[in-house]
This record gives structure tokens, sequence and C-alpha cells, in this order.
């Protein structure tokens, strides 16, 4: 596995990475969730009914979950540690809009048991990209995001990986283009020469396009 060290900037990452704003979006959730369980619960027992008292049960269990959720969520970013344990991954733009831009990234989706690497295209729509010009082929050198809790993987593969920037991490314009460096071009290429693609991607049920290794380039279909 292909990893990039680097000191990360944490004031920085706190205002413009867009996996914090996700968490925070989160914990918004699961605090409303705490809520309106624990109202409902507070109802069915003021109802003081049979059945009431059963489905109070339920929402109390639902509360505490919720709550679990929601004081235990700052925990879970971990940014250091998701960029250094990250696989180093290349993306480029795909395409721009007004509200951001959507990424194309170059995946590892093979599980930690899985014997050979299989690669797939994924995309990730970003609001900013701090340290980048915002135009189609631009290279965004990230990291990959691999999530093993839920939703779980499938057989030898991961359902869901993510690319997270590197210049989400950094404002150090050096450490991005060392970072870009450590990729090979025929990655670069392999991105560049399919962002057509990003479109089929996007429509997947699984949101990301398996490539077939015997089409893949030197090393990547090895």
């Amino acid at each position: 596995m292909r990893r990039f060290e680097f000191a990360v900037d944490r004031s920085h990452a706190h205002a413009v990475n867009e996996v914090f704003a996700d968490l925070r979006r989160f914990r918004l959730l699961s605090i409303a969730a705490t809520v309106l369980a624990t109202a409902a619960t507070a109802l069915l027992i003021w109802l003081n009914h049979p059945w009431s008292y059963l489905l109070a049960v339920a929402f109390a269990l639902g509360a505490v979950v919720a709550l679990w959720v929601t004081l235990s969520a700052p925990h879970r970013a971990g940014i250091d540690r998701l960029y250094a344990d990250g696989e180093l991954v290349p993306a480029v733009v795909s395409e721009t809009n007004p509200s951001g831009v959507v990424l194309l990234a170059l995946v590892d989706v093979s599980g930690p048991e899985a014997g050979d690497s299989r690669y797939a295209l994924v995309t990730r729509k970003v609001r900013d990209l701090p340290g980048h010009h915002k135009r189609a082929g631009e290279r965004v050198p990230s990291v990959a995001v691999r999530h093993e809790r839920a939703p779980r993987q499938v057989g030898e593969r991961w359902q869901v990986v993510s690319a997270m920037p590197i210049a989400w991490g950094t404002r150090d314009a050096r450490v991005i283009e060392q970072a870009r460096a450590a990729i090979s071009e025929v990655e670069w290429r392999l991105l560049t020469d399919n962002l057509e693609l990003a479109a089929k991607v996007r429509t997947t049920s699984a949101k990301r396009l398996l490539l077939d290794p015997q089409q893949l380039p030197g090393d990547l279909g090895s």
C-alpha cells in the first residue's frame, strides 16, 4: 500500500475538510433523533396503555443508540489517522459546476483479506479545493478512505471507498506537489483518458466502476 506522510494542519483541516462538515451534519441528525425518540418515549409512557409501554421501550432503546452516536461522533473523524492510514491515490477534476467540482479517483477496492488488487473508478462531489485550479483534468492527490463498518464489506471488496484530497489537510503547496509526484504518470493518464466515465460511475448502484484487470496498463494490471 502506498502511503504519503506529512504534517496535518489541523486548523486548516477543520476549516476546509468536508469530512468534518459531514460529521457535523451526522451529529445534528443524531441529536434530532435523540430528542424525538426521547419525546416519543415520554408520550407513550404518559398514555399509560399496555401497548404504549412496549413501544416506549423500543423508542427508549432508539434514544440510547442515538445519544451514543452523538457522543461518539467527534472521535470518529481522526483526521490525522485517516491521512496516515489511507493509501495515496490519484484523483482528477472531471466536472465543474457552480457549487463545486466532481473528482474522479482511481482506488483499490480489494479488502484486507484479498490477495490481489482490484481497481475501480469512484467519484466524489466537493465544494472547495484549496491549492488547486477548479478545471477539468486538474490533478488532485488524495488518500483513499475505506468504510469497513457500515455498509459492510462485500466479499473481499470494500463496498464504499472515497477520496479525501491532500489539500484538505495542508496549506503547503510543496506538500501537494510532492504527493502528486509520488503517483505514477500511468495512473494520472488513466484517469485523464477516462474523464467521461465519471457520469457512468455516478449512475451505478455502488457508485463505483470496477476496471477489467486485463485492460489496465503496466503494473496496475498485474
